[in-house]
């Protein structure tokens, strides 16, 4: 088990302890066990309870529960709270914005026990009227339970990748096929999926495939095959070899390219997709652009760019350390992207707003500018840039003196707090920050966080336009819960001149990995590696950052 998933279970169990009226000082304790385990780099499974009573924090009690949790998946205590609860008043707990002593009134009090009963009583304004809520709590249930709603059954991309490029392996091994692929939505590299979609050639796979035991509730049709994998669907689209590029073509692309697209000769026994375009006098477009926005028209002019790569990448910008909430060393991090043959790394702490967060206060600046200065001459040629993640504050200004924002190599300005904003309050945050000429680049730029919570509203055009009239580079935030800024605006801001950073936000050394995500994204954006930011070589950025200095 991972230090996160440990986490997480210590974190329910304060949370039902709470929820049944537990002791006060005991939940608290819970929940700083679990944010220190969050944090902590050493990893706990398969530690002895002895090696887990010496850590920091650690005391009998929780080492025991830990050493049972890596065990069993979880511990008696926890399951005795399990089942004195209801399936449903479990389910009410998770709703955004509802804590254990909300969740007690509507279980005790108003003795609702599923999210259909919630919503119901929320329509008949009965939790408005409970004690401690009132229209605004009630509103903000309502509008939690449709969304979450509306994301049910639904997964991160990064979340299933690897069990669908195992679940390929296992497929090309099965009797009789002759080619696998992804298709769907999975080959097209949507940031979100709601099943995995392959395409199994050969003779008679389909019975092959029901005899291989790989799925759960098993459902053959006409050439398809539906089953759950882990509680994730999974559609296998079966046809003989030679119908294998035909099939691959229609069930990657997007019902709206399709439509895009001259009438096909469906009779004819393509070799590739490539032979498919070109039979309608078109480019080969990639995988990841079949989403019918412009592809079509641009292979029509023969104006699809050439799209970025991973190997385009010649540095990670946006990025965290122990001098603030990350879990590895400057050093440590530095090392793991030299690693990776990237030639720069730019260190993007918390500024001082984000206390929650070890957010850096200015004499904190100044220790770490001289690490980061001790570390460079001893890592040369690779660069380690001084940055920053600076709050961008109600009024839009950022949270540090001119005196000191002057001293970073550039500034990532982002929005934390207070994100339940009307548009036209995250709009009157955003463009001051835009326009304060320290901020280099604006980080993720809605907030979003995908599958647990909406973005604030944002004008996209107005940010997008403001970025490029004030020379402010856009982040595409890689981490595979944010993917912010959204890859249906990044065409946009290319037309516009706005360049496109692709950060990871690593907040820890494998964090590094997730600007694959973030070039599967941009990909589908159009992005080149000619506009993005992070693709410049260390020459390049280097004399970028010492121009914008020197204009300021």
């Amino acid at each position: 088990m991972t230090n996160d998933e440990i986490s997480e279970i210590i974190k329910l169990y304060a949370r039902l302890y709470e929820l049944h009226g537990g002791n006060p000082f005991k939940i608290k304790s819970y929940h700083a066990a679990s944010f220190k385990i969050d944090k902590s780099a050493v990893p706990l499974a398969g530690k002895s309870e002895e090696e887990l009573e010496q850590l920091d924090g650690i005391g009998k009690s929780l080492a025991s529960k830990i050493y049972e949790i890596n065990a069993t998946g979880s511990f008696e205590e926890l399951n005795d709270l399990l089942q004195e609860t209801p399936e449903g008043v479990l389910q009410i707990l998770q709703i955004k914005g509802l804590g254990p002593k909300k969740v007690q009134v509507i279980w005790k009090e108003l003795g609702i026990e599923s999210i259909g009963e919630l919503l119901y009583a929320c329509h008949e304004n009965r939790l408005a009227q409970a004690k401690g809520f009132g229209l605004k709590t009630q509103e903000a249930v309502i509008k939690s339970i449709e969304f979450a709603t509306a994301n049910a059954h639904k997964f991160h991309y990064a979340t299933v990748e690897q069990k669908a490029i195992e679940l390929l392996t296992e497929l090309t091994k099965l009797p009789q096929v002759a080619k696998v692929s992804f298709a769907g939505a999975l080959r097209r590299k949507c940031e979100v999926l709601d099943e995995l979609e392959f395409v199994v050639a050969g003779n008679h796979v389909a019975a092959s495939i029901e005899q291989s035991n790989l799925f759960e509730n098993l459902m053959a049709e006409e050439d398809v095959i539906r089953g759950k994998l882990h509680s994730i669907s999974v559609k296998i689209y079966t046809c003989a070899a030679a119908e294998f590029s035909l099939k691959l073509f229609t069930t990657t692309s997007a019902p709206a390219h399709l439509q895009l697209l001259p009438p096909i000769n469906t009779h004819t026994d393509y070799t590739s997709e490539e032979e498919i375009y070109h039979s309608i006098s078109l480019p080969y477009i990639e995988p990841e652009l079949r989403e019918g926005t412009t592809e079509v028209e641009r292979a029509k002019s023969n104006q699809l760019p050439r799209l970025i790569e991973l190997s385009d990448l010649k540095g990670s910008l946006h990025n965290h350390s122990t001098w603030s909430d990350g879990l590895n060393t400057l050093e440590e991090m530095a090392l793991a992207c030299r690693s990776m043959n990237l030639e720069y790394f730019g260190i993007c702490d918390h500024s001082k707003t984000a206390f929650y967060a070890g957010g850096l206060k200015e004499d904190q600046i100044i220790a770490q500018h001289k690490e980061i200065d001790e570390l460079n001459k001893k890592l040369a040629p690779f660069k380690i840039f001084k940055g920053i993640e600076s709050d961008i504050l109600g009024d839009g200004s950022l949270d540090y003196s001119t005196e000191v924002l002057a001293t970073f190599d550039f500034v990532v300005a982002s929005v934390h707090s207070n994100l339940k904003m009307t548009l036209e309050k995250a709009m009157s945050r955003l463009l001051p920050a835009i326009e304060n000429p320290y901020t280099t680049i604006l980080g993720h730029p809605t907030g979003r966080l995908l599958l647990v919570r909406e973005g604030y509203p944002v004008n996209h055009k107005k940010m997008i336009d403001a970025c490029a009239a004030n020379g402010v580079v856009l982040e595409l935030n890689a981490h595979p819960y944010r993917l912010d800024l959204d890859w249906r605006w990044i065409d946009y801001a290319l037309n516009k001149g706005v360049k496109i950073s692709i950060n990871p936000d690593a907040h820890n050394t494998d964090g590094f990995h997730d600007m694959h995500y973030g070039i599967c994204v941009a990909r589908k954006g159009f992005l080149t590696k000619e506009m993005c930011f992070n693709a410049m070589n260390l020459e390049e950025i280097s004399a970028y950052f010492a121009q914008r200095k020197a204009r300021i």
